[in-house]
């Protein structure tokens, strides 16, 4: 009986030696839930738990000390740094793979290009009809995600040039969300990572010069001719390296690369 327990005692401190939490973005979560799923497979005493949230909620359960690893579709920012300095952490930034970033509209929409300005336009309020940007007469119904999303930020950023959101945007909690609402709405746009895209959505043309039209895909993402891409990012205290390394090694591997594709995204 005695060497039983022991025996119960030495598997559970080795699986929650392993024991791994993983939380943030949405945008990585079908990749990390993929990646933990495999790694899990080939390492039976390994355990990695995977939830969404938005990239910010995984940095802010970083500081917090609620998760392991946080994932994030954007670079973490300067006040998120300075916590963590505050919260005396000290982490390390891993990129898992490329996005790009599709604007998508409901199939039966004839609209099939639009240049950055038309969508900077559209997310602001200053477009509201369809027929502006060469469409139907019909009303544009905008989705976009949550601010404490990564996704959005770089929206935000890199399409939007940090203008406003208009104030009839209608925020939405999950990518999703976002997919389900454009699928079902005739005036809908929105915007995701390439690996939500589906047939339920159209995915729109995008020019940052007006002349040069392209759609995302991955090989336009590898190519880099489409100009809406980003990495995706994994965030650690150091303190848990000997914990999370094992995993990274897997992700970074050619068979956890190999993963980054077969969900829709683009390999280092």
């Amino acid at each position: 009986m005695k060497r039983i327990i022991i025996s119960i005692i030495a598997l559970a401190f080795a699986i929650n030696g392993q024991a791994q939490r993983i939380k943030g973005s949405d945008t990585m979560l079908p990749l990390s839930q993929k990646e933990a799923e495999v790694f899990m497979k080939a390492n039976p005493s390994a355990k990695v738990t995977v939830t969404g949230g938005g990239s910010g909620v995984g940095i802010a359960a970083l500081i917090d000390g609620t998760t392991d690893i946080a994932q994030s579709s954007r670079q973490i920012k300067m006040d998120e740094k300075i916590k963590l300095q505050e919260a005396g952490i000290t982490y390390k930034e891993v990129v898992a793979a490329w996005d790009a970033l599709a604007v998508v509209v409901n199939p039966s929409n004839p609209v099939s290009q639009l240049t950055r300005v038309q969508i900077e336009g559209i997310f602001t309020g200053k477009i509201t009809n369809w027929k502006e940007v060469g469409g139907d007469d019909m009303q544009i119904i905008v989705y976009s995600r949550e601010s404490s999303s990564g996704t959005y930020e770089f929206f935000k950023t890199s399409v939007m040039k940090n203008k406003n959101f208009a104030n009839n945007v209608l925020s939405m909690p999950a990518t999703g969300a976002i997919i389900q609402s454009v699928s079902q709405t005739k005036g809908a746009i929105g915007y995701v990572g390439l690996a939500y895209v589906s047939k339920d959505v159209k995915d729109i043309k995008v020019s940052y010069d007006g002349k040069t039209f392209v759609g995302a895909s991955m090989e336009t993402a590898k190519n880099k001719t489409y100009p809406i891409i980003r990495r995706l990012y994994y965030y650690y205290n150091v303190k848990v390296e000997s914990k999370v390394k094992a995993y990274f090694d897997f992700v970074l591997s050619p068979e956890g690369q190999k993963i980054v594709e077969q969900v829709g995204y683009v390999p280092l």
